[in-house]
C-alpha cells in the first residue's frame, strides 16, 4: 500500500524523534493512504509561506509482528486514547495506530469536551456523524524501518 507524509521538508529517512509531542496518537511518524488527505494537509506550510513537500512510502505491515492498534471509528475508546495523548498522560504502549484523525471540525468537537463545555456523550455524539479520514501513527523506529520503504517526494504548489 502507498502512504503519504506532508512536509515542509523532504523525509527519505523517517524517524519518531522529529515528531511534535501531544499528538494523536502521541510522538510518531504519520501517514495516510489518502493521498488527497495528505495534499490537503500540506494547506497549513503553504498558508505560512513554507514549501510543503508529498514524501510517498511503501508501506507492508504485517500487523501480527508488531503491537498494533486499529480504532474502527470515532468512539469512546478512541476520544480517551486521543485525549490522553494530547493532554501528555500515559497511555498503552504500541508500535503502530490507526484510526481517525482529529482535524478541524473533529479537534473543535474535543475542544468543547477538554474545556467542559460539552459532556463525553455529547462529544460521542457529534463525532459519531463524521466520517474518519485515516490516520497511520508508527510510534517505533523498529515499525518504521520494518514497513516503510521511501519511494519519492514531489514538491506541492
Amino acid at each position: 500500500m502507498i502512504v503519504y507524509h506532508t512536509s515542509n521538508v523532504v523525509v527519505n529517512t523517517p524517524d519518531v524523534l522529529h515528531s511534535r509531542r501531544y499528538l494523536d496518537f502521541g510522538r510518531g511518524f504519520y501517514v495516510t493512504p489518502i493521498k488527497l488527505q495528505a495534499i490537503n494537509y500540506a494547506q497549513r506550510f503553504t498558508t505560512w509561506g513554507e514549501t510543503a513537500y508529498l514524501n510517498s512510502y511503501e508501506m507492508n505491515a504485517r500487523r501480527e509482528d508488531f503491537r498494533y492498534k486499529h480504532f474502527e471509528s470515532y468512539n469512546e475508546e478512541w476520544l480517551d486514547y486521543v485525549s490522553a495523548c494530547r493532554l501528555g498522560l500515559p497511555v498503552e504502549s504500541f508500535d503502530i495506530i490507526e484510526g481517525g484523525i482529529a482535524d478541524d471540525k473533529v479537534f473543535n468537537t474535543i475542544d468543547l469536551y477538554f474545556a467542559k463545555h460539552i459532556s463525553k456523550e455529547e462529544a460521542l455524539r457529534r463525532l459519531v456523524a463524521i466520517r474518519p479520514n485515516q490516520q497511520i501513527c508508527f510510534l517505533s523506529q523498529r515499525a518504521i524501518d520494518t514497513c516503510l520503504k521511501y519511494l519519492k517526494t514531489e514538491q506541492l504548489k
